[in-house]
């Protein structure tokens, strides 16, 4: 099989990937502009969620002249709000008296497991199984669709503040992860229904490619003919686009999705941009043009988020730029409930607002982008709109994917409630009771 070339004009030479994590922020040279109230708010926060930020993200996307507000420096760099205030005030006290690392880490696990680590029922509903046995670091949610966690794959070239999967990053006790390929290839032989598979964490762009080649090559055989499409799920175009570039298996990388595509798989690559800050680099752009040379599609997703992306300009720039760049606009999503959901949630009504008024500014090439959807425990709940039906102001739904694939399509409607963020605080409108789906699916609850 043919190679992909590298070509490397100058600024693209090789370059070190230096990481600092959140006992190294002092070393941090740009934070030394920053007050001391401010650096010794990050480190609590540091010390009950995950930190990881590498040079490339703090000296070339972030406008120090902008900080706090600056959107990457808030996707990156924790904010005291990120907590609640009585578990901030916790660790602060713990710290300031001279806690050991040891009594930090013990805190900081009880703080985490208040925060609904595992949303979506990802650790007690999505666990599949062969001969009864769980297969560990695998979710099978959606009929069609099985996730996977390779154990290398489960930390990220920088962490997002937002992050849902931050339970990943945080130590072994949440985490899920595997590194049994036999076992992901014996459950994708077994199940015929599965068309896609998606390959997530974390990151699995920070595996080398010999490791990644292990899991995904072998899907070329004629037994898993089936199995259409493999998604890789990754933010390493904002956080370190010289992966497809100059790192040393750079080359190796694009070979080994290129014979994936050239074996008949549609490979789409989940690319996670938050603001079109994230996309200005001319390092991002040749990155994309590299990824899409081997045949693979780029799709983009990213929740609507508080402090970062609140506002339409900043989808509908973010939007036609990823069209601009060859890249398909996928998913607007709504902030998921764990982690830091109090310091970036927002209002449902405003999510549809947002999504509303950025969808009617963009071409129809644009408006391949779905939302805003909820990844809730029953399945993706699309906000359709708001609507006034015999005299009852309600949230009009709808699912987009379902634990039971009857749910799908089928629109359903919610009390009008501008305090809602998530689906569970909605309640059903016109006097019903329960939502159409809601017995079904707490009978899969058990």
């Amino acid at each position: 099989m043919q190679q992909v070339v590298n070509i490397q004009p100058p600024q693209f030479l090789p370059r070190k990937f230096k990481v600092y994590q959140h006992r190294q922020l002092d070393k941090i040279e740009a934070l030394k502009h920053v007050p001391d109230e401010m650096l010794f708010e990050m480190k609590v926060v540091a010390n009950v969620l995950p930190f990881r930020v590498n040079e490339y993200v703090f000296n070339e996307l972030i406008d120090w002249d902008n900080v706090p507000n600056d959107p990457v420096f808030q996707l990156v760099f924790p904010q005291r709000e990120m907590i609640d205030p009585k578990a901030y005030d916790r660790m602060a006290e713990l710290m300031q008296s001279g806690g050991t690392t040891q009594e930090i880490f013990q805190l900081a696990e009880v703080l985490r497991a208040e925060m609904n680590p595992h949303p979506a029922g990802q650790t007690e509903m999505n666990v599949p199984t062969i001969d009864g046995e769980p297969l560990e670091g695998m979710q099978h949610k959606y009929r069609e669709t099985v996730l996977f966690f390779p154990s290398q794959g489960q930390y990220c070239h920088s962490y997002c503040t937002f992050c849902f999967r931050w339970a990943q990053f945080v130590g072994k006790s949440l985490r899920m992860n595997s590194n049994d390929a036999e076992s992901l290839h014996a459950y994708l032989e077994e199940h015929k229904e599965v068309t896609d598979l998606l390959v997530t964490g974390g990151d699995p762009m920070v595996m080398r490619t010999k490791k990644l080649r292990e899991y995904l090559e072998p899907l070329t055989d004629a037994k898993y003919d089936h199995v259409q499409t493999i998604r890789i799920g990754s933010k390493s175009l904002t956080f370190w686009p010289y992966r497809y570039i100059s790192d040393p298996d750079a080359d190796e990388l694009l070979a080994l999705l290129e014979k994936l595509v050239k074996a008949g798989k549609h490979v789409s690559f989940m690319a996670h941009f938050n603001h079109p800050q994230e996309m200005r680099t001319e390092v991002c752009h040749e990155a994309i043009r590299r990824i899409q040379a081997t045949g693979v599609v780029i799709r983009c997703q990213a929740p609507l988020l508080n402090n970062l992306n609140n506002d339409s300009q900043a989808w509908v720039e973010m939007w036609q730029e990823q069209v601009r760049l060859g890249m398909v606009p996928y998913y607007m999503f709504v902030e998921r409930d764990t982690g830091a959901k109090r310091y970036f949630e927002v209002p449902l009504y405003r999510c549809w607002e947002i999504f509303r008024e950025a969808y009617k500014q963009v071409s129809g090439l644009a408006r391949t982008v779905r939302g805003p959807s909820m990844s809730a425990g029953p399945g993706k709940v699309e906000v359709q709109g708001v609507s006034e039906i015999a005299g009852e102001k309600v949230f009009v739904l709808r699912f987009i994917q379902a634990r039971n694939p009857d749910w799908v399509q089928r629109p359903f409607f919610a009390k009008y409630d501008e305090t809602a963020t998530w689906l569970n605080d909605l309640q059903p409108a016109f006097g019903e009771d329960k939502f159409f789906w809601q017995d079904e699916y707490e009978a899969m609850q058990g």
